[in-house]
């Protein structure tokens, strides 16, 4: 079972080249977190503006500067099916410890339970790491059920579902559906508590790439018993977390990252970058929830 905290992280880029050194030093920091692993290739990866061949490359540098009891998670999802087998299998190879494949998502009108059923047990039965489920309807204008993601637990090489929809009654049903070990982690810090309360897993949230061990400590509370204790730490990280989130975006967290001692930067083209009022603002939100 995959379980805690992955910060979906960020792809740092100079000159709209990738800064591999940046994510190497960006990872030696998170290292000494108690964060459970990474993410990869996700939205706040900038995932749909990277080439096939800067991720492989990524892969391989993440793989040599994360710690060896961290697990490496990999966006590797796309539409076709034969590329997505392709992807992963390579990222495998490069050290990925399991894929996070997207809901295919282009011929939306035609995506229920027989497409779902079909695409990613074609894709489990072909890879050689486990694969998880991202359910992000915020991107792609689909949504897959409960039910589907129970059938679809069924598989042995099907290990867990990322619900980055703020839905949590969905979310209850896939807990309560799915089968046993099966890892049902939240996608987004605003449900965090709540995803907690209801057998989440963990959480793959942007919030933990500038508050680590504030996100980890949320789940210590919860298995400690220090209820009330994890309900007030969830309300703290609440504006933080929409800030660099659905208010100010990959610009925003990637500000954010600057003024905590890593490195952000901008993002790539055509994504715009955060102007001086929002990171003024963005400041000022970091300090009320003491994290800045």
């Amino acid at each position: 079972m995959f379980k805690g905290i992955f910060p979906p992280i960020p792809t740092p880029f100079i000159n709209e080249e990738i800064a591999y050194d940046k994510l190497r030093s960006n990872v030696e920091k998170w290292n000494e977190t108690k964060i459970s692993g990474y993410v990869v290739f996700g939205s706040n990866g900038e995932s749909v503006y990277l080439t096939r061949e800067e991720k492989l490359e990524t892969v391989e540098v993440l793989k040599e500067a994360c710690h060896p009891d961290k697990k490496i998670i990999a966006g590797t999802g796309s539409d076709s099916i034969k590329e997505t087998i392709y992807l992963t299998n390579e990222i495998g190879k490069r050290g990925a410890d399991a894929a996070l494949l997207l809901t295919p998502s282009f011929y939306q009108g035609k995506m229920n339970h027989e497409a779902f059923i079909q695409y990613f047990h074609k894709v489990a039965d072909n890879v050689n790491i486990p694969v998880m489920i991202y359910n992000v309807p915020k991107f792609t204008n689909v949504i897959i059920d409960a039910t589907t993601v129970a059938e679809l637990s069924k598989h042995e090489n099907i290990v867990g579902v990322k619900q980055s929809a703020e839905n949590l009654g969905q979310f209850a049903e896939m807990v309560y559906k799915s089968e046993e070990g099966f890892s049902c982690i939240v996608g987004t810090a605003s449900i965090l508590f709540g995803g907690l309360m209801l057998g989440a897993s963990g959480g793959i949230l942007a919030l933990a790439n500038i508050a680590p061990n504030q996100c980890v400590r949320i789940i210590e509370l919860v298995e400690e018993g220090k209820i009330e204790e994890a309900r007030q730490l969830q309300f703290k990280l609440l504006d933080v977390n929409k800030a660099v989130t659905a208010k100010y975006g990959i610009a925003g967290l990637k500000a954010a990252l600057d003024e905590l001692g890593y490195f952000g930067g901008d993002p790539r083209s055509p994504l715009p970058k955060i102007n001086e009022k929002d990171k003024s603002d963005l400041i000022e939100i970091l300090k009320k929830a003491e994290i800045l």
